[in-house]
């Protein structure tokens, strides 16, 4: 449950999200490989165009999209070094 209510709170944090992702690809504190791997995911999960719930399902297929960038936002948080979640306020 507690699991449960850190993803909710994470979700409804996203304004902190974006200044983290610019910090996140320009910060030499991380590594290449975690940048490349990180947009790697991000235009993979552009570019493929099948979906779990496809999208004429209106509520559930947009439900889906966020579900999955979601995803792929925490591990990026995870990858991230300790300083620069706490620099943002962000768990992972």
């Amino acid at each position: 449950m507690r699991r449960f209510l850190r993803r909710v709170r994470f979700i409804f944090n996203i304004r902190k999200s974006i200044p983290f992702l610019f910090r996140f690809f320009t910060s030499k504190e991380v590594s290449i490989q975690k940048k490349f791997l990180s947009c790697l995911l991000l235009i993979g999960y552009i570019v493929f165009p099948f979906d779990a719930i496809p999208d004429f399902f209106v509520f559930f297929g947009i439900l889906d999209d966020v579900a999955v960038f979601m995803f792929i936002l925490q591990q990026m948080v995870k990858m991230s070094p300790p300083q620069l979640k706490e620099q943002y306020g962000i768990q992972g």
